[in-house]
């Protein structure tokens, strides 16, 4: 399976994407990594789901995309998503996000609707959240630094997302097919109360809970996870 590189503009900043079988006319999948991921993560399930056509993209800060020394808020991930959606041309796809990329993918549903065939949401509330002041440098030291991961997100985005994330919760009412995953052990950060919350947003919801993985999913029950997205885009 061939994947091709590109970069789309978002103003001054080179956002990064691989895109799977470009001529296909299948309805592709567009993916939206968590928090330190990158496009390149997300090479497994593209090839998975072949021949379908998919596109994954690394956010501002993260992979092979330009760092700039501010905008990090939630628009400025919203403009990112739709960077690539008018670069690779998709009119329909949808929407598959993980972990805090659940907040840019609601907020650019919210924005920008047309087009989205489905949204796919995993482990994660129906928010954008702030984070506390020590966060950056918690997160820099005890998890970025310790694992090796600076190259998957740089700590001028850590910083930045630390320093002008506002809180926003979600409540705009969607018609699209919406598809929740989570995890149904201690640290998965969606709990009941806040699954509720994704029924104000669609009335065609649909939860699946992973019995043996808390957030990280996909690297715990992989090929149910895969399945269940699959799944779930071909009914669309």
């Amino acid at each position: 399976m061939a994947i091709q590189s590109r970069f789309a503009k978002n103003g001054e900043v080179a956002v990064h994407y691989l895109i799977s079988h470009e001529e296909s006319s299948s309805v592709p999948l567009l993916i939206c990594p968590g928090l330190s991921e990158t496009a390149e993560e997300y090479a497994d399930l593209m090839a998975y789901l072949s021949p379908r056509k998919c596109i994954a993209l690394s956010f501002r800060g993260r992979g092979q995309s330009g760092t700039p020394e501010s905008g990090y808020d939630l628009e400025h991930h919203v403009a990112d998503i739709r960077a690539v959606v008018d670069h690779a041309d998709l009119n329909r796809f949808h929407l598959y996000a993980n972990s805090r990329g659940v907040s840019y993918a609601i907020g650019y549903s919210e924005k920008y609707p047309s087009g989205i065939m489905s949204m796919i949401m995993q482990d994660y509330p129906a928010e954008h959240k702030a984070m506390a002041t020590e966060w950056p440098e918690e997160y820099i030291l005890q998890y970025l630094v310790p694992f090796s991961r600076q190259r998957n997100i740089r700590p001028e985005a850590v910083r930045g997302i630390g320093k002008e994330s506002t809180p926003i919760r979600f409540g705009k009412k969607t018609n699209k097919r919406l598809l929740v995953l989570r995890g149904r052990l201690e640290d998965s950060l969606l709990n009941d109360e806040e699954l509720k919350c994704y029924s104000q947003l669609s009335d065609d919801l649909r939860a699946v809970t992973f019995e043996r993985s808390g957030h990280d999913i996909r690297n715990t029950e992989k090929s149910l996870l895969y399945r269940t997205i699959g799944d779930f885009i071909q009914l669309t």
